[in-house]
């Protein structure tokens, strides 16, 4: 999930909100981490 913070775009856990990412910019660049977390998450399957 993104969270926009002061800070800037942070990407977070669903669960724990544990920090994966952050601080960016942009949404965009957010949104890049996120599709990296979620890939390598579901490559171990």
């Amino acid at each position: 999930m993104i969270v926009k913070r002061k800070t800037g775009y942070f990407v977070l856990s669903e669960k724990k909100r544990k920090n994966l990412g952050g601080p960016y910019k942009t949404k965009i660049e957010a949104l890049k981490r996120l599709r990296q977390v979620e890939f390598f998450k579901h490559l171990k399957g």
